[in-house]
């Protein structure tokens, strides 16, 4: 069976292993077979559901490109960073990717090395990634965590939520990092366009904004944000850069939403992508309006908050 699925020929992807690093949804596989040019619906031919099949099977492909999104931000020695500070404790990070699979290349370039470029993101990476960029998000200092809803006095205290509890990779107490190292420099204005964009990207897993980082994808996206405002991305390219990372993180939901767009006579690449990350489609409500219009196409996982 291992000679039926081809992986996509890419740098990040260590190809001369037989071990996959990441977890991926099996919708994905499927959509990497059909990319492949797989004949998974060969022995369907007489099904009815056929045409329907490969009508989500090219939403699929759209939506989730298996081949990868390019980020455009430099990752530099940011792993060696976050090591060196203990906001990532590299025994216990090892340790939990050694249940899958292990670190390999990729991961250890990122961790490791000091030179690292742009990255590619693709689903079979976007987990480790998630929670590279959730630990970003934590430790870099950030008046969002320090002045925003996180610190608000009716929740107990910002150590009490998904994105701080949870976070059970750190070295030490995870609140002795949070907002606590200076990973990178913004300008006023700078921070003022992470603030703005942070208020209108929502994630289906909840009901925040990622001004309000109570999870970890809220705390990875704004990390990431962070990240590409420091390095010059433009606003606009924030939110297609967010709303591709959102769908890796979120396949079901962002499959379902492409669906609903098609049911509306529109398509996914015709949409403003901050309009699909605003709470009308990303927030946990807005999407539940949208299933009870549209069914999903898949049930396949995706979006948890845990390490």
């Amino acid at each position: 069976m291992e000679n039926e699925i081809q992986k996509p020929e890419i740098n990040e992807i260590n190809k001369t292993s037989k071990k996959i690093e990441y977890l991926v949804p099996a919708s994905l596989l499927l959509s990497a077979i059909i990319i492949a040019g797989g004949s998974i619906y060969s022995k369907q031919s007489a099904n009815p559901n056929v045409a329907a099949d490969k009508a989500y099977a090219k939403l699929e492909a759209t939506v989730l490109p298996v081949k990868g999104f390019t980020l455009p931000i430099k990752w530099g020695d940011l792993g060696i960073q976050m090591t060196r500070a203990g906001v990532i404790d590299k025994e216990k990070f090892m340790t939990v990717y050694a249940n899958r699979g292990g670190v390999q290349e990729f991961g250890r370039r990122l961790l490791e090395g000091a030179n690292n470029d742009q990255i590619l993101m693709t689903p079979y990476n976007a987990n480790f990634l998630l929670n590279l960029f959730w630990a970003l998000g934590l430790g870099n200092k950030n008046d969002i965590l320090e002045k925003g809803p996180m610190m608000d006095k009716q929740y107990g205290g910002a150590g009490r939520f998904a994105s701080t509890g949870g976070w059970s990779l750190a070295r030490g107490q995870t609140m002795n990092h949070y907002s606590m190292h200076k990973f990178m420099d913004l300008t006023s204005e700078q921070q003022a366009l992470v603030e703005r964009v942070s208020k209108n990207i929502y994630r289906p897993c909840c009901g925040n904004s990622v001004y309000f980082p109570d999870c970890n994808h809220g705390m990875a996206m704004l990390g990431l944000l962070e990240l590409m405002a420091s390095q010059g991305v433009s606003e606009r390219d924030m939110y297609k850069v967010a709303l591709q990372v959102n769908a890796y993180w979120f396949p079901d939901t962002y499959l379902t939403i492409a669906k609903y767009l098609e049911l509306k006579g529109s398509s996914w690449g015709e949409v403003d992508p901050g309009v699909i990350l605003g709470a009308d489609y990303s927030s946990s409500a807005g999407y539940q309006k949208i299933l009870n219009e549209v069914s999903p196409p898949t049930q396949k996982g995706g979006g948890s908050c845990g390490v």
